[in-house]
């Protein structure tokens, strides 16, 4: 059923807002995955590679829609990047598991490393 501007307006607010609601917990869920000394470089990694992957699906939606019509293709590739994030959540799942059993102890050192061996090799 075509939709005019008005109504995709009218329907593309509360999507919008779906979509990107997922983006606020991800920060914290990643912060329990890494130990504290590799924790922002991880975190990057993953939303970088996350754009990456993302960057793919848009080319894959322009070579789909030569056997199938644009709205179908970005359904489908959409329904699929979103199948992939749920499972990737429920592989890695955190609850119950300790922050400080990410850490790595070493005989005689601190829990974690001081501000200033931060960064250094």
């Amino acid at each position: 059923m075509p939709v005019g501007n008005t109504g995709l307006l009218l329907l593309g607010i509360p999507l919008n807002t779906a979509i990107l609601m997922k983006f606020a917990p991800m920060g914290p869920f990643m912060t329990e995955l890494y130990p504290t000394h590799i924790r922002g470089t991880c975190q990057d990694f993953c939303y970088n590679a996350g754009r990456a992957i993302g960057s793919v699906f848009m080319t894959a939606i322009g070579f789909a829609t030569v056997v199938m019509p644009l709205g179908t293709a970005i359904a489908v590739f959409s329904t699929l990047a979103h199948v992939l994030m749920i499972v990737m959540l429920l592989l890695l799942e955190t609850r119950g598991r300790a922050i400080a059993s990410l850490e790595t102890e070493a005989p005689g050192a601190a829990a974690y490393p001081s501000r200033v061996a931060v960064g250094r090799s």
